[in-house]
């Protein structure tokens, strides 16, 4: 009998090491960043990249000086987060405020963070705010835009159409000549896949608990905007919900170990009083101002502008305006002549001017054309769609991004089927605002979208513009341009 009960006692004994060795890989571990992997892309080029982006953002946007004390405070928050990341893996984060009451933040390749005076307003917490930052910075550390590029697809490009997108000819052509002509287009304002906003969720997770915030807090302030109601906030439409995000993050820090959060900050408090202070603007304010070169000539004045970025911001400022062009400056010539693209040729009125960028022409008379934006004219962008085949939805997502940029676009009609050169295509009218101005107020402007399929997953896109009162003039010019549109095979 002793024998049997030697062996369960050393049974038990080994059960118990066993059991003792085994216990650390159960119990709660310090959650670490992932790996981010390489997009194909140099560090150095992404940096290079991301300030060129920058500028574009000086020139389009009302931004906060550094000096500000609002600025200061988040620059403050973002040194605390970025302590967070590994050395070998960290970016040169900087961190500005844009004068915009709409709720959004975005991060640009290389590091450069801007967040809306209206996200700070709408976060009920430093945790929220943190929250915020974590997600566009992980963005960032996971080189999500370089990852988009290296896959060029023309979702992720349409995703760009943004009203910061370079130049804003008109109500939407500098948008797509952009985002054709210039990679820093489709950086700007970039929709992300929700697999990467769910990686971003993840990885913002951890940079909060390390910095000792509480991460259920991202999620809350998501909620928080969930339940708005009407228009969804602009920071919802450039980041699509990847699910339940609160299940999703609860998922990730169960087995984390239990922490001690950073509770309420007074100096948030005080922060968030002082940004409701900030003169705001909105989005269709700030885009109107951007056709002028308003903005551009404000953040040098302010101090906003980094000094690296002063010369190119510059340009911007002192680059004349169209607001007084008028329609005998532009009147098109009977004749014509014609330019070939990589993809394209097209005819247009001899007394125009071209000017071309990689995937884009825009055809234009020179006195309608400035630094900012566009009064009279036609811009042609070559994009490749790996889905082609779908026109409507093409068409469809187009027009809701190229409303998303531009707050006050509507449609004037419905999408339709236009026919050019015995190929079925699509198209749409559109109302937005002109940069042409009239007792200080903006003209309606008739912008007309067309998209024309090519081959192979190729397609072109054609913006005619001018302002409603010039449009039926120019109409007959437009369209026998359209006709003259050959697409190389």
């Amino acid at each position: 009998m002793t024998k049997p009960l030697l062996t369960n006692r050393a049974t038990v004994a080994a059960l118990i090491v066993l059991l003792s060795i085994s216990a650390p890989a159960v119990s709660p571990s310090t959650p670490q960043l992932p790996d981010p992997g390489n997009p194909g892309m140099s560090k150095q080029d992404q940096e290079k990249l991301g300030l060129k982006a920058m500028a574009e953002v000086y020139k389009e946007m009302p931004v906060l000086p550094d000096s500000n004390p609002v600025t200061q405070y988040v620059q403050r928050l973002g040194a605390r987060l970025v302590k967070q990341i590994p050395q070998q893996y960290s970016w040169p984060y900087q961190f500005h405020v844009i004068q915009q009451k709409d709720i959004n933040a975005f991060a640009l390749p290389g590091g450069p963070i801007f967040i809306n005076v209206g996200t700070i307003n709408a976060a009920q917490d430093e945790a929220q705010l943190a929250g915020v930052m974590s997600h566009e910075m992980s963005h960032v550390y996971m080189q999500h835009s370089a990852k988009q590029i290296r896959q060029n697809t023309l979702p992720n490009i349409l995703a760009g159409l943004g009203q910061i997108a370079g130049k804003v000819f008109g109500g939407i052509g500098g948008a797509v000549s952009s985002i054709g002509g210039q990679m820093v287009g489709g950086i700007l304002s970039m929709k992300y896949s929700r697999q990467d906003e769910a990686q971003a969720d993840a990885v913002g997770a951890i940079i909060m608990y390390k910095a000792g915030y509480n991460p259920v807090e991202l999620a809350n302030f998501f909620e928080i905007l969930n339940k708005q109601g009407g228009n969804p906030p602009q920071f919802l439409s450039d980041h699509p919900n990847p699910g339940n995000r609160t299940a999703a993050i609860a998922r990730e820090i169960r087995n984390w170990p239990p922490k001690n959060y950073t509770s309420g900050s007074a100096s948030f408090q005080d922060v968030k009083r002082q940004a409701n202070g900030v003169q705001a603007y909105s989005g269709q304010e700030i885009a109107d101002g951007a056709k002028l070169g308003r903005w551009a000539k404000q953040n040098i004045d302010s101090g906003a502008v980094p000094e690296s970025a002063r010369q190119t911001v510059s340009a911007g400022a002192n680059s004349a305006a169209v607001s007084n062009v008028s329609f005998d400056q532009v009147r098109p010539s009977s004749e014509f002549t014609e330019t070939r693209q990589d993809v394209f040729s097209i005819a247009y009125p001899y007394n125009w001017s071209t000017i071309s960028s990689q995937n884009s022409l825009t055809i234009a008379p020179k006195s309608a054309v400035g630094q900012n934006a566009i009064a009279y004219g036609v811009i042609i962008t070559q994009a490749r769609d790996q889905n082609a085949g779908d026109l409507d939805q093409m068409m469809q997502d187009l027009v809701e991004n190229l409303q998303r940029a531009n707050p006050g676009m509507r449609p004037n009609g419905n999408i339709r089927t236009v026919n050019v050169n015995g190929t079925s295509g699509r198209g749409l009218d559109l109302i937005s605002n002109s940069p042409i101005q009239q007792n200080g107020n903006p003209l309606p402007e008739h912008d007309r979208l067309v998209l024309v399929p090519g081959n192979d997953g190729s397609h072109v896109y054609l913006i005619f513009i001018a302002p409603e009162r010039d449009f039926g003039a120019l109409e007959p010019t437009f369209q026998k341009m359209l006709e003259s549109l050959r697409i190389e095979s």
